[in-house]
């Protein structure tokens, strides 16, 4: 049985933002932060395995789900400004639990190192920052994107609510056709009588001419005060996406100061759709210990 979600719409920072919530606004409050090309509403999945009784936030980062697309790109400190307005709406300074996925992970990080006394305990599920960039590539990544202004990228439009279900699949395979009908219905909207699209905005693929600089993000990391939990698949993602630069992602451990690890078995890096029942005690498990 699905737990029932609440949709609300606020002003932040300019742009009419979707925040989905779950449970009793007087229980402990968790926030659930989504990635890339992904909605709030794919933690439904996560939200119903959950045993205790939760507050549970969640927004569509800008851009995403049903909030307002911005006019001309996509930026971190941006998302970490949105995060901090949200909290302040619906839990203003009392500490809170965070979950962030993917990107998510990434604002979730930059965010709770800026104000670490809002944040009691701090999960990262395959979140944990970007691969390292070179200083010798913002000339062409620059170039790649103003190229990108004035040919701006397009998301293919899909044919069938089916052929969104069987894209959802690609990047989950486990995925069930009852999981996978209800993520269709939040990912993507119809277009017309035969077409469907996702719920994100083009400009998501566009090449950032801000490159990635890690080491600020260390100096983020090390002021987060809370106990932290890596959470990871058994898919080998974080090697992966990180270019097998073990020296790197060693560095990255080390920049917290509190930090545990755990590995969901079976899980794809889209832990919350494949694998919610073991995400849902991992969080409930960590969040439930007494600091």
């Amino acid at each position: 049985m699905k737990k029932q979600s609440s949709s609300h719409f606020l002003a932040v920072n300019s742009l009419q933002y979707h925040v989905r919530t779950w449970g009793d606004n007087q229980a402990p409050a968790i926030y659930l932060l989504h990635g890339w090309m992904d909605v709030s509403a794919s933690f439904q999945f996560v939200i119903d395995s959950l045993v205790k009784n939760w507050f549970v936030i969640a927004p569509d980062w800008r851009g995403f789900g049903l909030t307002e697309w911005a006019n001309s790109g996509y930026w971190f400190p941006e998302y970490v400004s949105d995060l901090e307005r949200i909290v302040s709406h619906f839990t203003q300074d009392i500490p809170v639990h965070i979950v962030g996925h993917s990107m998510g992970g990434n604002i979730a990080g930059l965010y709770t190192g800026l104000f670490p006394q809002r944040v009691k305990r701090l999960i990262l599920a395959e979140g944990f920052g970007m691969p390292p960039t070179d200083a010798k590539q913002a000339p062409s990544r620059m170039k790649k994107w103003i190229n990108q202004r004035n040919d701006p990228p397009k998301l293919r439009p899909y044919g069938s609510k089916e052929e969104v279900a069987a894209r959802l699949k690609t990047n989950t395979p486990g995925l069930s056709d009852e999981r996978a009908d209800f993520l269709v219905q939040h990912w993507a909207k119809k277009i017309s009588n035969s077409e469907y699209e996702l719920r994100a905005d083009p400009k998501h693929k566009m090449t950032n001419p801000i490159l990635y600089r890690h080491e600020e993000a260390f100096n983020f990391w090390s002021e987060i005060t809370c106990p932290t939990l890596w959470v990871h698949s058994d898919s080998d993602w974080l090697t992966k996406f990180m270019k097998d630069d073990i020296t790197t992602i060693a560095k990255y451990r080390s920049s917290f100061k509190n930090l545990s690890e755990t590995k969901i078995c079976g899980s794809t890096h889209m832990m919350h759709h494949d694998s919610p029942e073991k995400f849902a005690t991992i969080i409930e498990n960590f969040f439930n210990t007494e600091t």
